[in-house]
């Protein structure tokens, strides 16, 4: 149950932000010994990778903070956030994290699934994601994109920890996510209607 709650919350913080599980897991299969990735994922903490990622972090993380760009960036995301929540998902499965001893009881040989199960979490908060930055865009004139994006990167880095470290409290931390959304929602619609 563990290898699940860390799979998916490295996927939906791939949906997020895709190069922060992966350079999070990277650094700490590398220099630590908290995480040790299954040796088909062990190239993510591999020096070039890491270098690769952290400049696609970079750039990613300045994209995403200038309206119009980070619509273009969500664009171009669609298909990068996705196949990132697979390997985040695959992997985190295999690891053995403080909380997951013995993560071959989970996924053995049946990694195809796993990276399509991440695949589809990582869409599904990519594309809430996309949708609530439009929003926010439209309702702020651009002004509230650096805000949220700070927000889903923080997300995002804490959705990572927590995967890794307590999986148990991703649980908490989706449903802190869940509420916040359902609450913007509703909000916006009292204001619709109240404009109206």
């Amino acid at each position: 149950m563990l290898e699940v709650l860390t799979g998916s919350g490295l996927a939906f913080a791939a949906g997020l932000n895709a190069y922060i599980p992966l350079l999070v897991m990277g650094l700490l299969a590398r220099f630590t010994d908290i995480l040790e990735l299954p040796a088909a994922w062990a190239w993510l903490g591999d020096d070039w990778v890491l270098v690769v990622l952290g400049v696609l972090l970079v750039i990613e993380v300045v994209a995403d903070k200038i309206p119009a760009v980070d619509h273009v960036n969500d664009v171009l995301q669609t298909f990068i956030r996705p196949t990132a929540g697979g390997i985040v998902f695959a992997a985190g499965t295999g690891s053995v994290t403080p909380a997951v001893t013995d993560p071959a009881s989970f996924f053995t040989s049946e990694a195809g699934i796993a990276f399509i199960v991440g695949l589809f979490l990582a869409l599904t908060t990519h594309v809430a994601k996309a949708g609530a930055r439009s929003v926010v865009n439209l309702s702020t004139a651009g002004v509230g994109a650096p805000v949220a994006s700070t927000v889903e990167d923080v997300s995002s880095v804490t959705l990572t920890i927590l995967a890794i470290l307590v999986p148990v409290l991703v649980l908490v931390f989706i449903a802190m996510l869940v509420v916040v959304v359902i609450r913007m929602r509703s909000q916006r619609r009292r204001r619709r209607s109240l404009s109206t």
